[in-house]
C-alpha cells in the first residue's frame, strides 16, 4: 500500500535556513527586525529571501503602517514584513504508546487540524508499521501531499530512525522510519517521545525565545530535556529512563520492582496506584485517586502529597542547579499540582535559597495528542527546514 507522494521541496542553504526559522518561529517580521536579528546586511537578506518567496515558504504579509499608507507611495526596499506560508505544507506525527497510537496532521507552525487515533494490538515491528501507514493513508485523504512523517516513541532512539531500545514494546534496534518510509513513500524521522515535545514547546510553545528552559514530565514515566541557548541538550542518556536513579527520597516507597525513593517510585501514575492499592485493595484510577484526595481521604491524600513533595524537591534541584527561565511540567499527570499544589511550592521554598528568584513553573495537561504534535514539530525541522539534527 502506497500514499500520495510527498510535497517538493528545494533543500535550504544554511542562510536560507536561518531567515526560514526566524520567521517560522517568530514572524511576521519586518525585514529590518529579521537582519538585525540575524546580523545581515540589507543586501545579503534581499539574496536569502527571494527563493524563500519563489517557492512558496515566505510571503509579504499585510502591512501594518500607519492608516492610509501603502506600499506604493513607498521609496525604497518593500516594507511588508515576511511571513510563513503556515498551510503550504502538512506534517503527520504519531506518538507509541504500549496499546495505542495517537496521530495528528499540523500545518507549518505546528497548528494541529486533524487527529487519527487506534489501538496498537501488536508490537511486532512490521506490524506496527503497517498500522502507521495504513493512519497516514486515512489522514492523507484530506490532507493531501504530506511533507513528512514524525514518530515519537518512549524509548533510546539514534540517529533519529532507529529505536535502539523501548522496553514498553519490547523493541531493539528496530529500523521504524525505514519500515515507515517504505510503506508511505514518505520521508521519516524517529526520535524519543520527550526529545520531541522539547523541541516543539522550545519552538512554539512555553520556551519559545528563551534562552534556558526545562521541561518535566509526569506520568507513565519521568521525562526530563533542557534547553540551553535555545536549542535542546542531547544526550546518550535521552530514552534511558532518568527517574530510576534520580533519588528524590532514599527512605521513601518501594515500585514492583522494588527501587526505593527515586523520581519513579514517588511521582509516576502506575507507582502512585500501586502505593494507593497496597493499602487498599482497590485498584483505583489516577482520577479517582486524585478525586479522593482532594475530597479529604486521608490515605489518598498521604501519597499525593509525598509525590507532590517528591515533585518540589525535583523543581528545586532544577531550578538550582540549571538556573532555567521557566521550567514546564507537562504529561498526565500533572493533576498532581491541582490538588497538593501548596505542598509542591512550599517544598520548593525549602530547597532553594531565601533569595534566590522564584522559579518560574508552568503546568501543561498533556494528552497524546501533544505529543504526536511534538513528533511532527520535528518532522518539520528536520525534514524541511534541516534544523535540529542531533549532534
Amino acid at each position: 500500500m502506497t500514499t500520495r507522494a510527498a510535497a517538493g521541496w528545494l533543500p535550504l542553504s544554511p542562510g536560507e535556513r536561518a531567515v526560514a526559522i526566524e520567521v517560522l518561529v517568530h514572524g511576521p517580521l519586518s525585514r529590518s527586525e529579521i537582519a538585525r536579528r540575524l546580523n545581515l546586511s540589507a543586501g545579503s537578506l534581499t539574496r536569502l529571501t527571494k527563493p524563500l518567496i519563489a517557492s512558496g515558504l515566505l510571503i509579504e504579509a499585510a502591512e501594518s503602517g500607519e492608516e492610509g499608507e501603502s506600499a506604493e507611495v513607498r521609496q525604497g526596499r518593500p516594507s511588508q514584513p515576511l511571513d510563513i506560508v503556515a498551510e503550504s505544507r502538512s506534517f503527520i506525527g504519531f506518538k507509541i504508546t504500549e496499546d495505542m497510537v495517537y496521530g495528528v496532521v499540523t500545518t507549518l507552525r505546528s497548528d494541529v487540524v486533524a487527529r487519527r487515533d487506534r489501538p496498537l494490538p501488536t508490537h511486532t515491528p512490521a506490524e506496527v508499521a503497517d498500522l502507521l501507514a495504513e493512519m497516514t493513508e486515512e489522514l492523507t485523504r484530506s490532507f493531501p501531499a504530506p511533507a513528512g512523517i514524525g514518530i515519537g516513541v518512549g524509548g533510546r532512539v539514534e540517529k533519529r530512525s532507529v529505536v535502539a531500545e523501548s522496553a514498553f514494546l519490547g523493541w531493539t534496534d528496530v529500523p521504524l522510519a525505514e519500515l515507515v518510509a517504505s510503506r508511505t513513500g514518505l520521508p521519516v524521522v524517529v526520535e524519543n517521545d520527550v526529545a520531541a515535545l522539547v523541541e516543539a514547546e522550545t519552538w512554539f510553545g512555553a520556551g519559545r525565545g528563551l534562552d534556558r528552559f526545562v521541561v518535566l514530565t509526569i506520568g507513565a514515566g519521568i521525562g526530563y530535556g533542557l534547553v540551553l541557548g535555545g536549542s535542546r541538550v542531547a544526550s546518550v542518556e535521552d530514552g534511558r529512563g532518568v527517574g530510576r536513579r534520580w533519588i528524590v527520597n532514599p527512605y521513601g516507597p518501594l515500585t514492583p520492582e522494588g527501587e526505593r525513593g527515586s523520581a519513579i517510585s514517588l511521582l509516576t501514575i502506575p507507582s502512585i496506584r500501586y502505593q494507593v492499592s497496597a493499602a487498599t485493595g482497590e485498584d483505583l484510577a489516577y482520577e479517582e485517586i486524585l478525586a479522593r484526595a482532594a475530597a479529604g481521604d486521608p490515605l489518598s491524600a498521604r501519597v499525593l502529597d509525598e509525590a507532590a513533595r517528591a515533585l518540589g524537591t525535583l523543581v528545586a534541584q532544577i531550578a538550582n542547579f540549571a538556573m532555567p527561565q521557566k521550567i514546564l511540567l507537562a504529561g498526565e499527570g500533572v493533576g498532581l499540582v491541582d490538588v497538593a499544589g501548596p505542598v509542591v511550592e512550599e517544598t520548593i521554598l525549602t530547597h532553594r535559597h531565601p533569595q534566590a528568584d522564584p522559579v518560574d513553573l508552568e503546568t501543561k495537561v498533556s494528552d497524546f495528542h501533544d505529543w504526536a504534535r511534538g513528533a511532527a514539530v520535528l518532522a518539520i525541522q528536520v525534514l524541511v527546514l534541516g534544523a535540529g539534527e542531533r549532534r
